[in-house]
């Protein structure tokens, strides 16, 4: 629904309609937002589908969707029509009361993994910031450990709070905000040896490993999949010792993966898991989802005030039901076969510039040598210039994440785009 549409419904008064046409102004846009982002030198004001258009009225292929986040893409019509219908209903109450949309977004969410509970917060942040308190919480509780210990991965990433940077294994996010959170210590990611023997190394009197914290694939840290065995053993290690396995699904799920859930790409369930990113499908929404055993929390022990709310909510179970109903799980196994059968192509043609192709369903990176001058960025901008939007994953990774709704001929596109880009740089 347009915003003329919007404004001629009788219950918006036209004079309270925002001026939403006034040209960009890039200096204004500097001078008054703080400059916590690099950004690249694009306006986009509008989107359909898998493309997004800028201010200038160039179209782009959008395979960045809002960093792992566009689900179904750029207005998408289920979820338009949701949101207008929500908005004009009831779009935010307080938790102090029931609300009967986040009940049904729940019993989907619990009936489609294998979790028994769900907390509704708006961000991945938050819902690892849930994670860590609950793992926190049941030590205190259940364990008995007076000092409990969190293990997370190098190379790692889970939000930018102060609790989820600390838990975040790369000291570039961390830089300038110490004093840090206590209670975080770091493994190599895919090593089960360096694991094991930071248990034994912490445990030690009042001071335990009550959890470990991973990613089933690691996105920001270069588009790293999780190894089966390696997870097996973890999950194995985490029953033998009473530990608590939380896998930080922020960006692998909700169907990224091929599959609703990262973790079922590794044969385990994890006790704790969470979901944020795609599961709005760009409404801004997260969930810390856990098993019945550590579902410790008791009121008054956290909140969130937006925390499913009824307008986000709505969009997530409309987003829940679209992958289900529309089949998109398929379409994000077959296009990723065929983005990532694409890109080792192309590779191939750049053995000295390209180190390998990697991924799930339709994460995917793309690993530059290091020994090389050429970076992600580099790349980036490139693409750019032929009409392809990307995002890196570190200064040697580029990442393909663009909506699951992707078709055959959009993956060929970008493919053409990506190999033009190689070979105006290299």
């Amino acid at each position: 629904m347009s915003i003329e549409t919007l404004v001629e419904n009788p219950h918006i008064p036209a004079e309270s309609a925002p001026v939403l046409s006034a040209p960009f102004d890039r200096a204004s846009f500097d001078d008054c937002v703080m400059t916590t982002y690099g950004r690249f030198p694009l306006a986009l004001e509008k989107g359909e589908g898998c493309r997004v258009w800028d201010t200038e009225g160039r179209e782009y292929l959008d395979f960045v969707a809002g960093i792992a986040t566009c689900t179904l893409g750029h207005a998408h019509p289920a979820l338009v029509e949701t949101v207008t219908r929500q908005i004009q209903t009831l779009h935010h109450v307080s938790n102090l009361y029931y609300i009967p949309v986040q009940g049904q977004l729940a019993q989907w969410l619990v009936e489609h993994s294998c979790a028994d509970r769900v907390f509704f917060c708006n961000s991945g942040a938050e819902a690892n910031e849930g994670a860590i308190k609950l793992a926190r919480k049941y030590a205190h509780t259940v364990l008995k450990i007076t000092n409990p210990v969190i293990l997370t991965a190098h190379a790692s990433f889970h939000g930018r709070t102060l609790a989820t940077i600390t838990a975040t294994g790369q000291p570039k996010y961390q830089k300038n905000f110490d004093p840090l959170m206590p209670g975080f210590h770091y493994v190599p990611y895919n090593d089960i040896e360096g694991l094991k023997n930071a248990i034994v190394d912490i445990d030690t009197g009042d001071r335990r490993v009550c959890a470990i914290l991973l990613e089933a694939l690691q996105g920001e840290g270069g588009v790293r999949p999780g190894d089966v065995e390696y997870f097996q053993q973890v999950r194995e290690i985490c029953d033998e010792n009473g530990i608590l396995l939380i896998l930080d699904e922020v960006q692998v799920g909700m169907g990224r993966s091929g599959k609703f859930w990262g973790y079922e790409n590794l044969g385990i369930e994890p006790d704790i898991f969470t979901s944020a990113k795609g599961l709005g499908g760009g409404i801004p929404i997260g969930a810390t989802l856990c098993k019945q055993f550590c579902a410790v929390f008791q009121p008054g022990d956290h909140a969130s005030t937006y925390g499913g709310n009824p307008f986000a909510c709505a969009a997530a179970l409309t987003v829940c039901q679209t992958l289900e109903r529309e089949n998109i799980l398929q379409n994000v196994q077959d296009r990723g076969e065929q983005l990532r059968t694409g890109l080792r192509a192309i590779a191939s043609k750049y053995p000295n510039h390209i180190v390998e192709v990697r991924g799930w369903g339709l994460i995917n990176g793309m690993e530059l040598k290091a020994d090389i001058e050429l970076t992600s960025a580099d790349v980036v901008k490139a693409a750019m210039a032929e009409g392809l939007l990307l995002v890196p994953a570190g200064p040697k990774v580029l990442r393909f994440v663009p909506p699951l709704i992707v078709s055959a001929a959009e993956v060929d596109r970008a493919l053409q785009a990506v190999e033009k880009a190689l070979a105006a740089l290299v």
